[in-house]
This record gives structure tokens, sequence and C-alpha cells, in this order.
């Protein structure tokens, strides 16, 4: 039988990934457990394991197209089930495959038709493709047909089951029967069509497509509030600076994030607000009894947010080996979906590149989330007296549906505390 898998959700929320490499080909023999493709997904880059055994009979979409999950990857002949037993067997639903839509398609020898798996059973169509009817096509050449002003149902496809492909696409519209959308019937200026060397097209990525969602996310479901405040911290600069050296020699980079990690994960023990979620539709709060602090890291790609989880519980130490780690893996893209869940608050530091206050989006559904300006020196006033400091500019954006002015107020104060006297980190 053709046994046909489809692209799983392999994380929390996926809807989609960008196929970057395909590691089989058709005809080749699988185990279960081989790598069938890697995937872009959200943040990660991972490899699909094969469910089955079998020899690849299919494989849908080309590198650099976007599959949506339960879609079909690939057909795998499995040895030993065939006629009526292989429908049954298509019939059946995988723990992996709940849900799904239309999954794929078995060719009918003999005859132009398919038979289409979908999780209402199996059944037959003809494999035609007229003008008058929708053309089953990829994502990517049905966004392509769109930019390019092409009437995708016009297309004849030479995928599987009749599908149009982005080369159908592109040759259909070098064969001259582009179709560009009048401005007046559209209501859109087609600038690719007027000005095609102004613009460059490109499409997007998983990770750009994520970051864009989760903004939108968040603004439209917290009510961001941000405050503001400085905090002199020569003393943490001494500290720093005199175990900055001996710890290099171990290999780990010992940076003023350390520092503001464990200071945050200890204030979040005093506010509990601040460490929380709210779940509107139950009517309840959630407060997290685990500190687990995500880092935004500026990569390549975009954003990403490892965790570094029980903060509370390492030691400074500890926490600069960690974020050694994690940011390592984040440049080098070998992040996994375990490095980037569970986090209950996040800390970005825009200060490392440029900027002294910012106001951040909060890490929805999270309540909080500090960023960290750029450390400068600024005259300052010590014991009545003027003199050179290194002050820190912090920026805190609140969900304020959770977290009160006067809480607010008071965790900045608490980490600021820690932050002007690093030896009361160790001292509680």
């Amino acid at each position: 039988m053709r046994y046909i898998f489809k692209f799983p959700d392999i994380g929390e929320g996926l809807e989609e990934g960008t196929i970057i490499e395909w590691h089989v080909e058709k005809g080749q023999t699988v185990q279960m457990g081989d790598p069938l493709c890697t995937m872009e997904t959200d943040k990660v880059v991972t490899a699909i394991p094969s469910p089955k055994n079998g020899i690849i009979a299919a494989k849908f979409g080309k590198v650099g197209e976007t599959v949506h999950v339960g879609s079909a990857l690939v057909e795998i002949d499995i040895e030993g089930v065939n006629g009526s037993a292989a429908v049954d067997e298509a019939n059946k639903t995988e723990p992996l495959e709940e849900g799904a839509g239309v999954v794929g398609t078995l060719e009918v020898a003999g005859n132009n038709a398919v038979l289409v798996a979908s999780k209402e059973g199996v059944r037959i169509e003809e494999n035609n493709n007229t003008a008058g009817k929708k053309a089953l096509s990829t994502p990517v050449a049905r966004a392509i047909a769109h930019d390019m002003g092409v009437d995708i149902n016009r297309i004849k496809g030479s995928g599987p089951a009749g599908r149009v492909t982005k080369e159908d696409v592109i040759r259909f519209a070098q064969d001259g029967n582009k179709q560009i959308k009048p401005a007046a019937a559209s209501g859109e200026t087609n600038i690719h069509a007027i000005q095609p060397n102004l613009v460059d097209s490109e499409p997007l990525s998983q990770m750009r497509k994520t970051i864009a969602k989760n903004m939108i996310q968040s603004k439209h479901n917290a009510a961001h509030m941000t405050v503001f405040e400085e905090v002199e911290i020569s003393e943490l600069d001494r500290i720093r600076k005199k175990y900055k050296e001996p710890l290099a020699t171990e290999g780990i980079k010992l940076t003023y994030l350390a520092f503001i990690v464990k200071a945050t994960a200890m204030s979040l023990k005093k506010f509990r607000a601040l460490n929380s979620e709210m779940d509107f539709e139950k009517g309840v709060m959630l407060y997290k009894k685990y500190y687990n602090i995500g880092i935004a890291i500026d990569t390549e790609k975009g954003l990403v947010v490892p965790v570094i989880r029980n903060a509370d519980k390492l030691s400074v130490k500890e926490i600069a080996v960690e974020i050694n780690k994690i940011s390592d893996k984040a440049r080098d893209g070998k992040l996994t979906m375990e490095d980037m869940k569970d986090g209950t608050f996040t800390i970005t530091s825009y200060g490392s590149i440029g900027g002294l206050f910012a106001v951040p989006v909060i890490n929805y559904p999270q309540a909080a989330i500090l960023g960290i300006g750029r450390v400068s020196k600024r005259p300052v006033v010590k014991d009545d007296q003027l003199a050179v400091g290194l002050v820190l500019p912090l920026s805190l954006s609140v969900d304020h549906r959770i977290a009160d002015g006067g809480d607010t107020a008071r965790f900045v104060n608490s980490i600021m505390g820690y932050l002007a006297d690093p030896v009361s980190l160790i001292m509680e």
C-alpha cells in the first residue's frame, strides 16, 4: 500500500514550515526514524523522521516551498498490504494526523483518477484541472501567481494530482499569458509590473511570519504599560571586571546580562504577578512557581528567545555559562523547540547594539518584559558629591491587566537594588 505521511505539528501552535533540504529520493528505502527532510518552522530548523519502514513512492514540495501542518510530505510504499486493505489502512487515523484535511493522492492504475486521502476517508476524483474548477496548488505557487497577476485556475498543473507548482506559474507567465489585474478593478497598483526594478520581492521566512504574528497577538491581547528607570552600576562593573579574566580562562564570557538575569529571577520571587499568566476565558490567574528567563537574541534570520531554566537556582557564573550556550546555538541555527518553550519572563538587551530606552513588546502570554539599554558614563551624585558614574537604563513593559503600577515600580526597584549592590545577590 501507499501510506501518506503528513507534516505533523512538531511545536506549540505550529501552522506551517519551509522545506530546507530533502534527505530522500523516490525509490529510496527508508526505516522508521530515518530523516525525510529538514524543515524550518517558527524559529528552529529540525529534521522530520519517517514514521514507517518502506520505499519512498513520491515526495510533495520542493526546497524553499511552504508546507502546512496536515499536508502531505511523502508517500511510502509499505510491503505486505494491498488492495482493499490499503484503502482500510489509509482511512485509519494516526496520532500525528488528527484533524488534518486533504493529505495527498494515490494514483489509480489505468484510470484518469486519483485516490484522495482525507480525514473523511479515501475518495476517487477525476484528475482534471479545468478553468472552471479551483486549481490545486502549492502555497508558494498561489502566492507567486497573486504577485504576478496570474489567474492560477487557468494553469494546467504538472505536480502530483495536477497540482500547480511554482514552475508552472512562471512558465505560464513567460508564455505571454500573464494577466495583470487592472488597478481600477482591483483597487490596487501592481508596482512590480509598472516599475519592476524599483522593488526587491522576497518571500517571508517562517521566523519573520511568526514574529509578526506574535507581535500583533501581544498588542491585541495585552494592555501594555512601560516604565523607565536608571541604575548606577559602578560596583557591579568592578566585580565583573575582577572575575571576567579568570572566567575567560574557563571559556566563560561574563557580561552584565548574567547579573541582570539573576537579579530579575530573585525579584520575580517577591512579585509573583510579574511571573504569571492570565487565562481570561477561564477567569483564572496562573502564578508560576518556577523562573525560566527568556533571552531575546538577535540573529541573521531574526529574533529568537531561548530560555534559561530555573534561573533563581543558578549562580551568576552558571547563568553566564547558560547564556554562552544558548547564544552559540542561536548563532549556529541549532536551537530546538525544547530550548524555546516554557519561558515565564523575557529580557531583551537592545543596548548591546544601540539605544538607551525602548518600549519592548511583551512576549505574550507572559506578564512582562525587561529592556536593557546602553551602559554609559554619566555625571551622578554620590554622597552629595558630583562624580562620574556608570548608568544602566531599564525599560519594563507589563500587562496592566495583571500588574498594577505599585507592584511594577516595586519590582523595578528590587532589580535596581540588586544591580547597585551585587553582593546582595548571594545574601538571600
